[in-house]
């Protein structure tokens, strides 16, 4: 019996399958074909990174961008163009500066990281500690006091090296450290240190806190490691003011059949105070704007609404995603699935899913029309920062995986600018944005929870 109903189930899969081919082929290769010749997105992230550069939450730079992208939303004709207004936390970085005294004198590399506060302003100078992981800290606890420690970890995965950055400060404290110091977070470095949020726990006394290049941070590791002293002095006009306005921006093509219920796509909008936040996160939010144009200048016309969301404050607060949910808390039963892309617009891979099984299986069967562009790999874990409080919410979340060795390259960093943008490739994210977005929107029934 049991074989029997595994036997039913596989055909009405492959049933499906066969629908979907038959239904999308020809509108998928046209979002393809039109999407990789068009080169409208990339010339509005071009002018994105160019005319307003980094986008730091609570800053001037985001704001314009926002209101530039409005305006030009509104041009498209895109529907309930809008900027929902979000409290975002406001951390200004000012001047800064580290210099090696000892063994020998030499200006280092190094950005403060975000929520830092600043030193006294005659600067903090003492001498280093270098530790290799948190293990080594404890060990070595009672020579922490009245020292600067540096984390010298070399990168393993974000999710596992990124701990050192964010509470390494607290962690230091705890031992009487005066500021610490980590490795810049990446797997490769050309002197490009590499910023980021860091937090501070209330139980330890709040001290600076930065990243050095890997470079510095591996010859910093060196000379400690044959005994020698240490010595640096670190400044920092770090500061955390008051919280500002800024702004969510949401637009829509309106569903021709079910326009109550809702596909999102989206990326943040933010950046980091260094570079342009090309990867992260411009490309992507350019890409899903792209995809309701796209969708629209095609004259495509989904049975459901697709809804563009470029979030705001996702670097060091998240406070546009959670925003987003509670100001649409009571349409959220009708959000069919939230699609995010936040790894870089590099070659697309295919989609990473968190939701049901009946709901992942549907998704994979979409996944066949992304095969002319090799972006047909579906994968557990779609659940990215800006999408997971709407999957809290029990809606199926989806992000875009991408080919990202070289990401961390120039992620948090002054690299991460529009010249390592890709044009096929970021067109082929386009692609693959849109086609999910569409064939999700525009089938007979919604995505089952």
């Amino acid at each position: 019996m049991r074989a029997k109903s595994i036997i039913i189930v596989f055909s009405i899969s492959i049933l499906f399958s066969e629908s979907i081919k038959k239904d999308y082929t020809d509108i998928s290769l046209r979002i393809i074909s039109e999407a990789l010749s068009d080169s409208t997105a990339y010339e509005r992230l071009a002018y994105l990174c160019d005319s307003f550069g980094p986008r730091l939450s609570g800053s001037r730079n985001l704001e314009n961008s926002i209101n530039w992208i409005i305006s030009e939303m509104k041009k498209d004709g895109l529907e309930k163009v809008e900027g929902q207004r979000v409290k975002v936390p406001t951390w200004i970085r000012g001047n800064e500066s580290i210099r090696l005294l000892k063994p020998f004198k030499r200006d280092l590399s190094m950005l403060g990281l975000g929520g830092s506060i600043k030193t006294p302003k005659s600067g903090i100078t003492a001498d280093v500690l270098v530790v290799n992981d948190f293990n080594e800290l404890e060990s070595l606890s009672n020579e922490v006091k009245g020292k600067i420690v540096l984390y010298n970890i070399p990168f393993t995965t974000y999710g596992e090296t990124v701990q050192y950055r964010y509470s390494g400060a607290s962690r230091a404290a705890k031992y009487g450290a005066v500021a610490s110091l980590v490795r810049s977070v990446g797997d490769w470095s050309m002197d490009t240190p590499h910023t980021g949020v860091m937090g501070y726990d209330d139980k330890y006394d709040k001290i600076p806190t930065a990243a050095l290049t890997m470079e510095d941070a591996m010859m910093l590791g060196r000379i400690h490691d044959r005994g020698e002293r240490i010595t640096l002095k670190l400044n920092m006009e770090a500061k955390t003011v008051g919280d500002r306005w800024s702004r969510n921006i949401v637009s829509e093509i309106k569903g021709s059949q079910y326009p109550d219920e809702i596909v999102v796509v989206g990326g943040h909008i933010d950046s980091w105070d260094v570079g342009q936040g090309a990867h992260d996160d411009g490309g992507a939010c350019i890409a899903s704007w792209e995809v309701l144009r796209l969708i629209k200048e095609l004259g495509l016309k989904p049975k459901r609404t697709i809804r563009c969301v470029l979030w705001t404050n996702e670097e060091n607060g998240s406070r546009g995603s959670h925003a987003y949910r509670d100001m649409h808390m009571d349409e959220l039963d009708k959000h069919v699935v939230a699609i995010e892309s936040d790894a870089g617009v590099f070659a697309p891979k295919g989609f990473g899913f968190t939701g049901s099984t009946e709901a992942r299986n549907i998704v994979r069967n979409i996944h066949e029309l992304l095969k002319p562009i090799k972006a047909n790999q579906i994968t557990d874990w779609g659940r990215a920062a800006d999408v997971a409080p709407l999957n809290d919410e029990g809606i199926p979340v989806m992000s875009l995986n991408v080919e990202s060795s070289k990401y961390f390259w120039y992620h948090h960093t002054a690299a991460d600018t529009f010249d390592k943008v890709d044009f096929h490739e970021f067109n082929k994210c386009i692609a693959s944005m849109a086609i999910m977005a569409f064939v999700i929107a525009d089938l007979e029934t919604p995505l089952p929870r």
